[in-house]
């Protein structure tokens, strides 16, 4: 007899980003969403962050489902790195299904992976679980929450999630089936905590399309518009007006292409006939009959927006005759890229609109009153915030308590927590391994703490090596240390410094003779740490120090 659930955090939970969790009950396991995450700006040379997956590659034989609840790249960027380490079947909406599956083209996997399409609304079954797929608004189709039955009772997971009462398309969210799961008792509830800071209701996505009007209407210059390429009702309202005022339409920007080909053929868009053209045409039309939708709506540095606003973009040509929309809000961790390109364009004599008061851009996140709204019709018996900043999550903790939830029955999780439910109680005093894996370049994993700290120290403070001419026949000094320095001074300017370091290493070196220390890593480690000390007495600064043995 079955008589706890655990759920486990693996990412998501006191960051924006790589949201992933799992869920335990009896020998199987599920996991709800496989997301990346955007490096900081201190992340040196890392391209994206991924979940740690440890712990469910010591329980593979026990997953019997990757569930992802809608297409955003924090929700299903990581999925090839984990079908690279797991054979997992993944259950999600056709939209979602559709943008997994480029990405596992991309990584030569699609041929080898197991994914079932559900429509909203769908119940199937995996080991103990059964799971329910309902209809949600977001910033992207198909997004869903998701009712999970267990032996003990019903645990609802949000996603991401708004209530949008005139949706662009696909209808309002299902609050009706929350509300009858509300009365059929819900044991815990799993919430989208993004917005939770901001009071009142989310806008409508209506109300952008009739912010793109007043900005086309009368506009005698080229219009340029970057959002978020996953933004299929954006995507459609700006074509839309376009063709309202008789603009040709061109894309740039890979993602941005993927998106509005899969969209279409699937029907989630609906494109007026004669109103797309190649990117290569617009330049031999009128600058007030063409619009141009792009990628580096985050400043990302190989999107379309960036390589136009440094003249790196093959076609594209930004000046004066330009106006520049920004259909978006920055990311946290983003506002300095995106102010750069911003600079940039302005600098081309480019219009560049981006003011968040001028209608832009609606999140795809609930506000204050749209969380009560839901907690109202769900009446959870425990409730637990995700998908959020750790401010986010007690905010979340404080609107449930308002809510009627007592406290002890809301946890407030960490990333690897382990929460055990039963029917009568919810603990969380264990952890499991969870944290973040950096991918550089090709390389997944290669880039832990002691390589981010020496790049750190690199790009703080520089690197220096020594470089020792050692004789092969009675191991001394053929001739003085050579120094090479990088991102530490300008030799040409400290000379008496340099003179310095010499003289630290040859007084190490000949210690170390004096001494009969003859082993090559022991002379180095001397002569590094006695540079190391000179150098923070007299500049306050540590570069990294590489010894190097020449043996000639």
């Amino acid at each position: 007899m079955i008589s706890k659930v655990k759920i486990i955090p693996l990412g998501g939970l006191g960051e924006i980003g790589k949201n992933m969790t799992a869920f335990e009950c009896g020998s199987d396991i599920i996991v709800v969403d496989c997301g990346m995450g955007f490096p900081d700006e201190d992340m040196y040379g890392v391209d994206i962050v991924l979940p740690d997956f440890s712990y469910l590659k010591s329980n593979a034989g026990r997953i019997r489902g990757l569930i992802l609840t809608h297409g955003h790249e924090d929700h299903i960027g990581a999925v090839p790195y984990l079908l690279k380490e797991l054979d997992v079947p993944i259950y999600t909406t056709p939209l979602t299904a559709a943008l997994v599956e480029l990405k596992l083209e991309e990584h030569d996997l699609l041929y080898n992976s197991q994914i079932f399409t559900k429509k909203t609304g769908a119940s199937f079954r995996l080991g103990c679980f059964t799971v329910e797929f309902i209809h949600v608004n977001h910033s992207i189709p198909d997004s869903v929450a998701l009712a999970i039955g267990t032996p003990i009772g019903t645990i609802i997971h949000t996603g991401d999630y708004k209530i949008d009462v005139t949706p662009i398309s696909g209808g309002m969210i299902d609050l009706t089936r929350f509300g009858q799961l509300g009365n059929e008792g819900v044991l815990a509830m799993l919430s989208d905590s993004t917005n939770v800071e901001r009071p009142g209701h989310s806008e409508s996505e209506r109300k952008v399309g009739e912010g793109f009007d007043s900005l086309f209407v009368g506009c005698d210059k080229r219009i340029i518009i970057t959002t978020f390429a996953s933004n299929v009702h954006r995507l459609q309202q700006i074509i839309n007006v376009a063709a309202k005022y008789k603009r040709k339409v061109a894309i740039t920007g890979r993602s941005m292409e993927n998106v509005l080909r899969v969209s279409t053929v699937l029907g989630y868009m609906d494109i007026p006939e004669n109103v797309l053209v190649d990117l290569e045409r617009v330049n031999g039309l009128p600058r007030n009959q063409v619009v141009i939708i792009c990628t580096g709506s985050q400043g990302e540095t190989m999107s379309a927006l960036y390589r136009m606003a440094f003249s790196e973009h093959k076609q594209i040509h930004v000046d004066t005759g330009d106006r520049v929309i920004i259909s978006a809000s920055a990311i946290p961790g983003n506002e300095n890229t995106i102010s750069r390109v911003i600079d940039e364009l302005c600098h081309k004599g480019a219009e560049v609109i981006y003011d968040r008061n001028t209608a832009l851009h609606v999140s795809g996140h609930a506000c204050q009153e749209e969380h009560k709204m839901m907690l109202a019709l769900v009446r959870p018996k425990f409730f637990i915030p995700v998908h959020g900043e750790y401010r986010m999550l007690v905010r979340h903790r404080e609107l449930a308590k308002l809510m009627g939830i007592p406290s002890k029955n809301i946890v407030l999780a960490e990333n690897g927590s382990v929460i055990e439910l039963t029917k009568k109680s919810v603990k969380c005093e264990t952890s499991v391994q969870a944290g973040a894996v950096m991918v550089d370049g090709s390389g997944v994993g290669e880039v832990g703490s002691v390589v981010m700290r020496d790049r750190h120290r690199l790009a703080e403070d520089g690197m220096i090596v020594v470089v020792l001419p050692y004789s092969s026949y009675d191991h001394t000094l053929l001739t003085e240390p050579e120094i090479v320095t990088r991102g530490f001074i300008y030799v040409k300017e400290a000379e008496e410094l340099m003179d310095e370091l010499k003289r630290v290493t040859v007084e190490s070196v000949n210690a170390c003779q004096s001494q009969h220390v003859t082993d090559w890593s022991a002379i180095k480690s001397r002569v590094k740490n006695n540079l190391s000390g000179y150098l923070y007495k007299t500049t306050r600064r540590s570069p990294m120090i590489l010894p190097v043995i020449s043996e000639i």
